[in-house]
């Protein structure tokens, strides 16, 4: 099933006659091949609906007014979260799902019992799926916008309920502002009780800014735990261009954050998957908006006798 086919929109938008809504609605049967990577607007809330959920969620999506939010992109629902959505899922119900090139079991995207942290949330959809599935604990950050904050509240509010959970159960859910790679606890009150307290990282569609993949790498090494079992799990559409976000896959960059590959492939709305490589050429841009990265990050492990443990992904 396509990635895309859970989601629909909820709103004002079905009695609007206003031709630009007719033309957006027709985008589909004039380029069938086409994909929408980013979904929703102010004016137009999300339903998510799962077969394994009791309710389908309702996300409601911010109105940025200043600039500086609206650069953010944080009022969206990207395709990114979608797909690391349908893994907790699969994982944690230990249902069936084909994933990483047949190298993981879907059981390796279980949060039973786990601290779960979301780094760039915006409509949280992975975290709210953990809190709502058997997580112990879930943190959803953001940038300390109060816009996008805001908007991160009452998606847990109206969403993290134990009629919306299968087992009737939910997590706590705990919302925060985070600027990566801010790890003064002076300055960021997050930073300073969440180091070191996550079991799996969440990051999705936060790559399209290379200038902030130290910063992201910083924040996400230093809230994992500092355990064998501790991942962070990095998923971020190619739309924006290949370039833009390969660079934070970089072993040096990693290593320098106290991070490693664990695996890496890509993975498309049908999912279908193939091997990571760091350049195809030229991408067609309908193409590559197919396209996901996905990756496995853990904490660096010291080199056993005397050499450095290989990488268990192939770079290209």
């Amino acid at each position: 099933m396509a990635l895309t086919s859970r989601i629909s929109f909820h709103g004002p938008a079905a009695t609007t006659d206003d031709p630009e809504d007719y033309l957006c609605s027709a985008l589909g049967v004039i380029f069938p091949d086409d994909v929408t990577n980013q979904h929703g607007d102010a004016d137009h809330s999300l339903l998510y609906a799962s077969p394994h959920l009791p309710r389908p969620l309702h996300l409601a999506l911010s109105d940025p007014d200043r600039e500086s939010d609206r650069k953010l992109f944080s009022h969206y629902l990207w395709n990114s979260s979608l797909l690391l959505a349908e893994f907790v899922e699969a994982g944690t119900l230990r249902l069936p799902l084909d994933v990483g090139l047949g190298k993981l079991k879907p059981i390796d995207f279980d949060v039973t019992g786990l601290d779960v942290l979301e780094l760039g949330a915006g409509t949280a959809l992975p975290g709210i799926m953990s809190a709502l599935l058997g997580a112990r604990s879930v943190a959803v950050t953001d940038y300390p916008s109060e816009t996008v904050l805001n908007m991160l509240r009452a998606n847990i509010a109206a969403n993290v309920k134990p009629e919306n959970s299968p087992a009737g159960t939910v997590a706590p859910v705990a919302v925060d502002g985070h600027a990566w790679g801010d790890l003064d606890g002076s300055s960021s009150p997050f930073a300073e009780v969440g180091r070191g307290r996550f079991d799996r990282v969440f990051v999705c569609d936060c790559l399209w800014m290379p200038w902030q993949h130290a910063n992201l790498q910083q924040s996400i090494a230093w809230s994992l735990k500092d355990s064998p079992s501790s991942r962070a799990w990095v998923v971020a559409g190619f739309h924006t261009g290949r370039a833009k976000m390969r660079g934070f896959f970089a072993e040096a960059a990693l290593r320098a954050a106290g991070l490693e590959l664990e695996s890496l492939w890509e993975r498309d709305c049908d999912g279908v998957e193939r091997a990571w490589v760091w350049d195809r050429g030229h991408e067609d841009v309908s193409e590559r908006k197919r396209w996901l990265v996905v990756g496995v990050l853990r904490k660096l492990r010291a080199p056993s006798s005397g050499a450095e443990e290989k990488m268990t992904c192939e770079l290209c």
